[in-house]
């Protein structure tokens, strides 16, 4: 199983429970939805989401997408990052943890408790 991790607001997060699927905002602005692999995601929360309360980390298999997940950069660097053409199954949501930054606004967590299990 591979595990790929996207970061949402816990609102979005209830009202994707509420739909029966998740869809990013950029899945309709960008046609797929951004996602990182482990190793990239403090780095794009603190790029994109310091100082950002009342997140949630989604631990999703890909095994369990029906949505086909693309590695790629788009915007000209040399990093590859998942993106997820379609909707995210629920049942391919295997763990949902909070997400919150450190006092300073940084996010700086430990990956051993988001683990995903």
């Amino acid at each position: 199983m591979a595990t790929i991790f996207h970061i949402a607001t816990e609102r979005e997060w209830q009202e994707a429970v509420r739909r029966g699927r998740y869809e990013a905002q950029s899945l309709s602005t960008a046609g797929f939805i951004h996602c990182s692999d482990r190793h990239q995601v403090i780095r794009v929360a603190n790029s994109i989401f310091r100082g950002v309360d009342g997140l949630v980390l989604l631990h999703i298999d890909t095994e369990r997408l029906s949505s086909r997940v693309v590695y790629e950069n788009l915007e000209g660097g040399a990093e590859m990052f998942p993106h997820v053409y379609g909707p995210i199954d629920l049942d391919a949501v295997r763990k949902v943890t909070p997400f919150r930054p450190a006092e300073d606004g940084r996010f700086d967590h430990h990956f051993g408790d988001m683990e995903s299990s």
